[in-house]
């Protein structure tokens, strides 16, 4: 038999590698992958405390929104407080609503502002420079940044549902009817495919080989429908989008992990084999959930001194309930979305911010000592970074030409973002981060006993 040179088998071993989606010589260990109910990277666990930085694509963008020395500013402040891993939107649609981010992603189907995209390439390339992870989710079930609604119009001619204006059940009932129209998510599939398959214009990288993203995410909280029996109607449309989009991301992508996005119970109209059978896919990796105390009215921040008790005490029951739905499934969770207002509802910066360190302090500790016992908690993403910037207006509402913060247009500038003014709490992130990036390495108490002080 004739002997191949040491070029031609390498070229070859090579060729086989690119063709299965592995980096040559184990490059793989960069990415993010699961053992069981556990975080692996390379051969270390991964555990991380995060945020969400929903506009990072805006502010990366080298077109009208771009403001790219502040999110490098931004993402220094955030690696300094020991933040690791971002939570982003790769994608937000066109739409007519007063409230709705503007511009968008994708202008109208299979045309895309190239702008924003661009905005996502420098946020990855700078976050790569800084160590960090990234958490992309595609589209929205809400109406902020488009949404489901708008590929729904897009497929079927129709108009879309402004919550604001035809009320919320309408909307969610509207939004929920995507899962089972079939134009709608191939328009969908075009911009998961679009992205995926992107090569970022400032490192050379195919976002499907670049180990600065740890995980895919269907969207941002997809749920059924809204909270009433009418959605159960919904449930096989539901699963099976869940099973087959996530599956489609995987045929494009074999080294990325794929999450849902879901809220947990509060996204499945309070129904557990809802929640467990939208995570049971093969094609998702782990769990997410969200934890929203005011929007769910638990708390009341001009009554926070008699509702914060309770707040804590359902917040707690509602974590260990999901950390029993992650063990039976065996796979990780998140806590991905979670936040609480300044006190007594007030939205400028100077206004303190007791009720918030205290809930985050419990938050902490909990996911903390629970995955140093064991637990499937792999992470937490608090809801949102607003770092250097202000609100602008009277209202606090964000208007177009504004600077974006990590609240949502359609709500008050300040009312859940930490701004970097906000040293009590970045103490306090700071604290859990250092606590968290121990975890599995020198502090994991069912493995390697230590004391904390």
């Amino acid at each position: 038999m004739k002997r191949l040179s040491f070029f031609a088998v390498l070229c070859t071993a090579l060729f086989i590698q690119g063709c299965t989606g592995l980096w040559p010589f184990g490059e793989e260990r960069h990415f993010v992958q699961v053992r069981g109910t556990q975080f692996m990277l390379g051969d270390q666990p991964y555990y991380y405390a995060g945020t969400n930085v929903w506009y990072g694509c805006y502010i990366g963008s080298p077109g009208a929104t771009g403001d790219r020395p502040r999110l490098l500013r931004e993402l220094d402040s955030l690696s300094a407080n020991g933040v690791t891993n971002l939570r982003v939107l790769g994608s937000s649609e066109t739409a007519q609503r007063l409230r709705a981010v503007k511009p968008a992603t994708v202008r109208s189907p299979g045309i895309y502002d190239d702008t924003l995209l661009l905005g996502l390439d420098f946020l990855l390339a700078e976050m790569d420079k800084r160590n960090m992870k990234a958490v992309i989710y595609f589209s929205n079930f809400w109406e902020w940044s488009g949404g489901f609604s708008e590929y729904i119009a897009w497929a079927s001619g129709s108009p879309t549902f402004d919550p604001e204006k035809d009320g919320w059940d309408k909307f969610m009932t509207f939004s929920a009817t995507f899962y089972s129209n079939e134009k709608a998510n191939e328009y969908y599939r075009d911009l998961i495919k679009h992205i995926v398959l992107r090569e970022n214009h400032y490192n050379g990288r195919l976002y499907r080989e670049d180990p600065t993203i740890m995980s895919w995410q269907l969207a941002n909280e997809p749920r059924p429908g809204t909270n009433g029996p009418e959605t159960e109607q919904n449930l096989p449309a539901f699963y099976r989008w869940i099973d087959e989009t996530s599956g489609y991301i995987k045929s494009l992508d074999t080294l990325h992990l794929v999450s849902t996005g879901n809220e947990g119970l509060a996204g499945s109209y309070q129904n557990a084999e809802c929640f467990m059978q939208a995570h049971r896919s093969v094609h998702v990796d782990y769990l997410t959930m969200h934890l929203w105390p005011y929007n769910w009215g638990w708390f009341d921040p001009k009554k926070q001194d008699e509702t914060l008790p309770g707040t804590i005490e359902k917040a707690t029951e509602y974590i260990n309930s999901h950390l029993a739905y992650a063990r039976s499934l065996n796979k990780p969770i998140v806590m991905e979305e979670f936040g609480i207002g300044r006190d007594s509802g007030d939205f400028a910066p100077e206004s303190p911010v007791t009720a918030r360190d205290k809930y985050f302090s419990t938050i902490f500790s909990l996911v903390y000592d629970s995955a140093r016992g064991g637990s499937p908690f792999a992470g937490t993403n608090f809801w949102a970074w607003g770092g250097i910037v202000r609100a602008k207006n009277p209202d606090y509402m964000w208007k177009v030409g504004d600077p974006f913060m990590g609240d949502p247009p359609q709500e008050p500038q300040g009312l859940n973002s930490i701004l970097s003014s906000d040293r009590s709490t970045l103490a306090i992130i700071r604290d859990h981060a250092h606590k968290m990036s121990r975890l599995g390495v020198t502090d994991t108490l069912y493995r390697n006993p230590v004391q904390i002080k």
